[in-house]
């Protein structure tokens, strides 16, 4: 049997009051989610081990059955195999925001989701005036791009800017967690100072401005670590080959190092804009070809960081009409079955415009297996299925079990 999990990056959330006390899950119109609900089993799905924060990185890794112990480097290393920025031995990567500073404050965490090409020009520009034989940058996808530092060392305190909106950036600058690192936490922190005043005249900057969008007038750099020691999915489960499908370069090189082969597609945004009909196409034909497809959609959770719980309903409702629909209906025929499971990652609650760490509500349906009694998808009705709550590789090697 064939497996598909379709991830909605950051689905899951709160009640909201003007939902009428819902969360969007439980408001959005998806009537094939809900039916695959009906046909599958559900649970929860503990996807945030004790003692790690609530990224996308420890929480897709605990998707996949990961033990975070042993593989997790930070996110930095985990987007350079997506980008084919090799790993040295002695090098640290780290993930480098381009975001918005007003008011010595930290105004978002994606200088207004800047376009890649406007991001390649800055970063090639501090990659220029910056750069040297110890620190090197590299332009990915939009406000999300790496930083290599030769000899540094990861013993840091780093905060992720979307969880601190509003915070004065000088409050949540890099510390030392150790002696070995104060040197690396000295550079970097000098590093974002520099590249404030290099920004803030650039002319891709001037023209945002002048067009009432926020300006990207500073780097930060967080999620320090070295190359990781991934284990392949393959080996792990016995799976066959397998595919990743997503706009960001975070999943692709979990992907990557997991073993699936990343799966580019155009128009492949991150935002509630993406090409999500390519995206469906594409993870259709992986499945002819593959045995297992990783298909993320980000839409939902960059709506959780805005706090738009509106556009939240709706990247959801496009999740299930534009995504989930033309899949199962494809599949729902062909001779060779396919098991699919939906569910998010981690929660992205539209009032905390940031990740939480309850666990989060799947399911898994496999043609031919009995159903439970849960008849639509959310944090509610899943409380209800009978996986009851899962946690590390049990989710993943349920939707592998052949029986």
């Amino acid at each position: 049997m064939k497996s598909i999990i379709i991830l909605g990056d950051g689905m899951a959330d709160e009640p909201i009051d003007a939902l009428g006390g819902m969360t969007p899950l439980q408001a959005a119109d998806k009537p094939y989610i809900d039916s695959i609900a009906k046909l599958g089993r559900n649970g929860l799905l503990d996807t945030i081990p004790e003692g790690f924060h609530p990224g996308s990185e420890i929480a897709n890794l605990s998707v996949l059955g990961y033990d975070l112990n042993k593989v997790f480097e930070g996110r930095g290393s985990l987007e350079a195999a997506s980008m084919g920025v090799e790993i040295e031995d002695g090098e640290m990567v780290m993930r480098c925001n381009l975001l918005t500073i007003e008011n010595d404050k930290i105004k978002n965490h994606s200088a207004g989701h800047i376009t890649t090409e406007e991001a390649t020009e800055l970063i090639n520009f501090l990659q220029e005036k910056l750069g040297d034989d110890t620190v090197s940058f590299y332009p990915g996808v939009s406000y999300r791009h790496l930083i290599k530092i030769k000899s540094g060392n990861k013993n840091l305190k780093c905060t992720p800017p979307h969880d601190v909106p509003g915070t004065p950036f000088r409050e949540v600058m890099v510390t030392a967690t150790s002696p070995e690192g104060e040197r690396t936490a000295r550079l970097i922190n000098e590093l974002t100072i520099k590249s404030q005043a290099l920004l803030a005249g650039h002319p891709v900057n001037i023209k945002r401005i002048e067009e009432g969008k926020s300006p990207a007038n500073s780097i930060w750099a967080w999620s320090p670590g070295y190359k990781p020691a991934m284990d392949k999915m393959q080996n792990v489960y016995g799976i066959g080959s397998g595919a990743v499908i997503s706009a960001v370069d975070l999943i692709k090189g979990i992907g990557v190092y997991a073993g699936l082969k990343p799966i580019d597609v155009e128009g492949a945004t991150g935002l509630y804009d993406t090409n999500y009909e390519g995206k469906a196409e594409a993870a259709i034909e992986a499945l002819r070809n593959n045995d297992f497809v990783y298909l993320h959609i980000e839409a939902s959770d960059e709506a959780g960081h805005e706090g738009d719980y509106e556009l939240k309903v709706r990247t959801i409702e496009y999740l299930d009409s534009r995504i989930v629909k033309p899949i199962y209906e494809e599949i729902k025929n062909w001779t060779e079955p396919v098991a699919i499971a939906i569910l998010p990652d981690h929660p992205t609650p539209c009032s905390r415009k940031t990740h939480t760490k309850s666990p989060v509500p799947f399911i898994i349906y496999k043609p031919g297996n009995e159903a439970d009694s849960v008849d639509k998808y959310d944090e509610v009705s899943a409380t209800e299925g009978s996986y009851g709550t899962l946690k590390g590789d049990e989710f993943i090697k349920e939707l592998f079990k052949t029986k």
